[in-house]
């Protein structure tokens, strides 16, 4: 156990935060996700809701503030200006440890897929709800 770390915050995925470097992304996904198969690095907390691990994961690295875009979700297939409920609760994590002015971008599932594959790494939970993944650019830590 650590002071002041969200416990979700498994060592594996301590190591592999703190080895990411400013634009490097993570992709946190659903257990429907092919992780697997399209993960360089795969860290499995199954059992775990994705909005839960965002949040942790948000807890402790910021998000890449040099870029329009930050964060994405996947798109509704056939639908892509769907909104299902966790968009909504991706956004509010997003903004209560970076600001309103963060924007959750959408990509169609295959550019999500093929995000994904680029991603430095791979985060797989157990969440059940469809579109629960989410793809999260790394920004710097300035010195205070």
């Amino acid at each position: 156990m650590l002071k002041n770390l969200n416990p979700l915050l498994s060592p594996e995925l301590l190591m592999v935060l703190r080895s990411m470097g400013h634009g490097d992304e993570i992709a946190v996904v659903d257990a429907n996700f092919p992780a697997a198969s399209m993960a360089q690095r795969l860290v499995r907390l199954d059992g775990l809701s994705v909005t839960a691990v965002t949040d942790a994961i948000l807890s402790v690295m910021p998000l890449d503030d040099f870029v329009p875009e930050a964060a994405w979700r996947m798109e509704v297939v056939g639908d892509p200006q769907a909104e299902q409920p966790i968009f909504d609760e991706f956004r509010t994590i997003i903004a209560r440890h970076e600001g309103a002015g963060f924007h959750l971008a959408a990509l169609e599932r295959f550019a999500f897929y093929d995000r994904a594959k680029a991603a430095y790494a791979i985060v797989s939970t157990g969440e059940a709800r469809l579109y629960g993944n989410i793809i999260l650019k790394k920004g710097v830590v300035r010195p205070e």
